[in-house]
């Protein structure tokens, strides 16, 4: 029983969707963005979450902002409880169409209609302590997720997840072109030299996000999928309409061109979220 009850959760965890950026991207966005909060925004942050037992997810801790960046994929694995959120990490915005923000979002289900939402339930004192501390995680969370590319754009092969893709010696079968964004180019990119970490804004980090909104920053990612993270594909036709293809290769050359692409997409991803915190907690 116990053996079969382990092999089932392990095909269950092979079909499932990748996560956007994994544990380090997401831990590295949130103490990029601590560190760029005002005091009283810092320290609205940290009241929050001193109540996030409240929300009682213990196999899912919510005590810190890291904690917080992984929190709603962590939740995933719960069952029904937090199912509604699913669609809330992804807007696949057709790349082999003019961008459309209103897009593939019905009801207010996407990334970018449910970062304003809990926003304003973070920032709302009169909400319970355990849906600010949720809602919180759930802006950490999915500012980072936008700016993944593929988590925006998307050709007709849910945001990369139906690509099978080579990567170094791992096998397509096991790797697809949204995982390997997610993880292993993910974390390539953010731990060479230089590598990144958190710490205090300096001037050239925030001239990247002197101006825009949530809909200019998915029409950013948007564009990345669609000029860089798919044509510089080797072996995926660049056509539009798209043609089903089951693999395209990740090549040094592929890498070379996406590592700063992910590097500043990190970057942008901590300084607009703390420009957000700021607005809505720094009050």
């Amino acid at each position: 029983m116990i053996v079969r009850t382990l092999i089932a959760l392990a095909l269950l965890a092979g079909a499932a969707p990748a996560l956007a950026w994994g544990d380090y991207a997401h831990r590295l966005i949130a103490g990029m963005a601590m560190a760029d909060l005002s005091p009283r925004a810092r320290a609205q942050v940290r009241q929050i979450l001193a109540r996030g037992a409240s929300v009682d997810t213990p196999a899912c801790p919510l005590r810190t902002i890291e904690d917080a960046s992984v929190w709603p994929d962590c939740v995933r694995g719960l069952g029904d409880r937090f199912a509604r959120q699913a669609p809330w990490h992804y807007q696949n915005i057709d790349v082999c169409q003019p961008f459309d923000i209103t897009a593939k979002c019905a009801d207010g289900n996407c990334v970018t209609a449910q970062i304003p939402r809990q926003l304003a339930i973070a920032a709302d004192r009169r909400a319970s302590p355990a849906a600010r501390a949720e809602a919180l995680a759930l802006v950490v969370h999915l500012v980072a997720d936008m700016h993944q590319p593929l988590h925006i754009g998307d050709k007709h092969d849910r945001g990369g997840n139906d690509v099978r893709a080579t990567y170094g010696a791992k096998a397509p079968e096991r790797m697809n072109l949204h995982r390997v964004w997610d993880s292993d180019l993910a974390e390539r990119a953010l731990t060479e030299r230089p590598a990144l970490t958190p710490r205090h804004p300096q001037a050239g980090r925030t001239r990247i996000v002197a101006a825009g909104t949530i809909v200019d920053w998915a029409r950013e990612s948007w564009n990345i999928s669609r000029r860089t993270v798919y044509p510089e594909l080797k072996g995926y036709p660049d056509t539009c309409p798209a043609r089903s293809v089951a693999r395209a290769g990740i090549d040094p050359r592929y890498i070379r061109v996406a590592i700063p692409v992910v590097r500043l997409q990190v970057e942008r991803a901590g300084s607009r979220l703390a420009l957000l915190l700021n607005a809505a907690l720094g009050q």
